[in-house]
């Protein structure tokens, strides 16, 4: 009977830990779902008490909530850049058919005024040739001004004279606008060799580089050493578009006004001749393509590539930018050359 009881006491004694035991878990899970049923091994750490640790800790729910909404921005994103490239697309497509238009009708066909260039007369080579030999008036000046001689310039319509030289000196200041661009790397081609031709060839050379440089960035593109043409073109912007600028002033005065001596009429007279010239010259009818692509270039580029200019006078090109010519005379002029170079 001792022996019992004995037992029994001792059964009652091992009891009460194992009853403490089971409500120290319970009370330090109350607020939080276990995974595994009690009863715990009573030295576990509290990390080793559940296993889904992500959905349990409310700290790590709240990041992985955070994880979560990354990733629905992400997608949000996505649809952004996707619009974004359709744009681009559209933009590329819409450039190269203006190119195969540009070559096609400008060149090919016979329907434009004046002559294809598989049927070209000799009196518009000729022309052709006056008016390069006239470049930016510096025969004409040189005989009627300074007074030399030694190569007489070419005696050619002053209109058609000004209208070349007007073209040309826009495109002259493409230059460092194209060696600043900062899309310019996704052109692989020579920058140099593509303003050269363009020189003498206008938009049928800038058009496909304004498609080439919507392309998508070359993740493992490696920069290209400047060119000597480049560092002059850059480092001497200003010098660049103030010849520019002024070739461009000087072509439409001496369209209006040029060789007065020359019975080509006043003002009246040589718009009228414009006209007529016009629509019988693919020559002229040419430039009046490159003028109206070269008004959507201009401010397309310049926009694009204002972080090139000084900070304090950014707004002040970006507004001037969609003026013809004298945009891209203030790009060149406030060019933050020791920030581009």
């Amino acid at each position: 009977m001792s022996t019992a009881t004995l037992l029994s006491t001792t059964n009652t004694n091992f009891q009460r830990p194992a009853t403490f035991q089971l409500k120290t878990p319970t009370l330090l899970f109350t607020r939080q779902q276990p995974v595994f049923p009690f009863p715990f091994p009573f030295n576990s750490k509290p990390f080793e008490l559940h296993t889904n640790v992500l959905t349990d800790n409310p700290l790590l729910s709240v990041c992985s909530a955070s994880r979560r909404s990354s990733t629905t921005t992400t997608a949000t994103d996505g649809s952004v850049s996707e619009l974004d490239d359709n744009t681009r697309k559209v933009l590329q497509f819409a450039l190269w058919a203006a190119e195969g238009v540009y070559i096609i009708w400008l060149f090919l066909l016979p329907y434009a005024p004046g002559d294809p260039v598989w049927a070209i007369s000799s009196d518009t080579i000729n022309s052709l040739i006056g008016l390069s030999l006239n470049f930016f008036f510096i025969l004409p000046l040189m005989n009627s001004v300074v007074g030399i001689n030694l190569l007489e310039a070419p005696v050619l319509h002053p209109m058609s004279e000004g209208l070349f030289n007007f073209v040309i000196g826009w495109t002259f200041m493409f230059a460092p606008l194209l060696f600043t661009d900062r899309n310019r790397d996704r052109y692989k081609g020579s920058l140099d060799v593509l303003w050269g031709f363009q020189m003498f060839l206008t938009n049928t050379f800038l058009i496909p580089y304004m498609a080439i440089r919507l392309n998508k960035p070359d993740t493992e593109y490696t920069p290209k050493k400047a060119s000597q043409l480049e560092s002059v073109m850059v480092n001497g912007a200003p010098v660049v578009g103030v010849v520019g600028g002024a070739a461009c002033l000087i072509s439409i005065l001496w369209a209006l006004f040029g060789r007065a001596d020359g019975n080509f009429g006043g003002v009246a007279d040589r718009w009228e001749f414009l006209v007529s010239y016009l629509g019988s010259e693919r020559l002229a009818y040419a430039f009046i393509w490159d003028i109206c692509l070269y008004i959507v270039f201009q401010p397309w580029l310049i926009g694009e590539n204002l972080q090139n200019v000084e900070k304090s006078k950014a707004n002040l090109v970006k507004y001037l930018s969609f003026v013809p010519v004298f945009g891209l005379v203030a790009y060149l002029l406030c060019l933050d050359v020791d920030e581009e170079v």
